[in-house]
């Protein structure tokens, strides 16, 4: 009996102090709202667009489906095309020396017996199988966006039309960063703009216009820097990070290097267009921008 009363006790006083915990921390979480209420904004909505499930998630769809989809596109253009998907992969990911040759090789032309191997039926499964990508992308600007379920009308052809933005932002995104030939001084802000525009309207589109445009600029403009910066820096890690995957583990090295840098990006994209949303939110930019109200919990 005098065992079960001192655990009874005990029970009640770690139940009182975990009361107290939670307490303080709610009273914190308001004077913080209080005192910084952007922070604590940004920090709630990336809490409910679960910022690394939301990426890795895009990350493996793009790995799976819309690289697949980026191959069979280069494989069948036109030779000028396929240099410049090339020369756009280069440097996306700064490629050089063996995987550089890798990647050569595997757009290379297709032949005739590829061509009787795919096919109309295969090249639209392909397409078809990329549209997981937008679907993907879409459920992040949703919750980003704080947009309830069910609230936009699915339509499918902006998921084929996201495609096509992104397979024409591939073909660009080499000559743009260029310069069209005049250098790095001018291909830097070409690449921002082209960026932001690729965003801005990926929002748009893949919102169903529930979000009026103004309100998108802010997260657009963010993601267009972050991915501008991620674009440089791995011309810094990703060849020899690439060429060390090559050596020791062969072909699937490379698989989990590239799948860990799309996380990255993925990761990147999320935060900046969750951060863009909140700040559009924001009574001072609301006003001006238009932005629809704070919800509870998007989906």
């Amino acid at each position: 009996m005098r065992r079960a009363g001192r655990w009874q006790r005990r029970t009640a006083a770690w139940h009182r102090a975990s009361q107290a915990l939670v307490a303080r921390a709610r009273a914190a979480h308001r004077a913080a709202e209080r005192r910084f209420p952007v922070v604590t904004h940004l920090a709630d909505r990336l809490v409910s667009v679960n910022v690394f499930d939301s990426a890795t998630r895009l990350a493996a769809q793009c790995f799976l489906t819309a690289v697949p989809l980026l191959f069979v596109f280069a494989a069948y253009a036109p030779p000028a095309v396929r240099r410049q998907v090339v020369d756009s992969a280069k440097a996306v990911i700064g490629l050089r020396g063996p995987a550089e040759a890798q990647l050569q090789h595997v757009l290379q032309p297709a032949t005739h017996d590829l061509q009787q191997a795919t096919g109309v039926i295969g090249g639209l499964m392909v397409l078809l199988s990329a549209t997981a990508v937008s679907r993907a992308l879409q459920r992040l600007c949703r919750r980003a966006w704080q947009i309830p379920r069910g609230t936009t009308r699915v339509a499918p052809w902006r998921w084929v039309a996201w495609l096509a933005l992104w397979l024409a932002a591939m073909v660009l995104q080499g000559l743009l960063r260029d310069g069209l030939g005049l250098g790095a001084w001018l291909g830097v802000p070409l690449l921002v703009l082209m960026q932001a525009g690729l965003w801005w309207w990926t929002q748009h589109l893949l919102l169903g216009g529930t979000v009026g445009w103004k309100p998108l600029l802010p997260g657009s403009v963010l993601t267009a820097l972050a991915l501008t910066a991620l674009t440089a820096t791995a011309a810094l890690y990703m060849p020899r990070a690439l060429d060390r995957a090559l050596s020791d583990y062969g072909p699937v090295g490379s698989v989990f290097v590239l799948l860990s840098w799309l996380i990255v990006v993925c990761v990147a994209v999320a935060v900046t267009l969750s951060t863009g949303a909140v700040a559009a939110q924001e009574p001072a930019l609301a006003r001006r921008l238009g932005s629809p109200p704070r919800r509870g919990g998007g989906t």
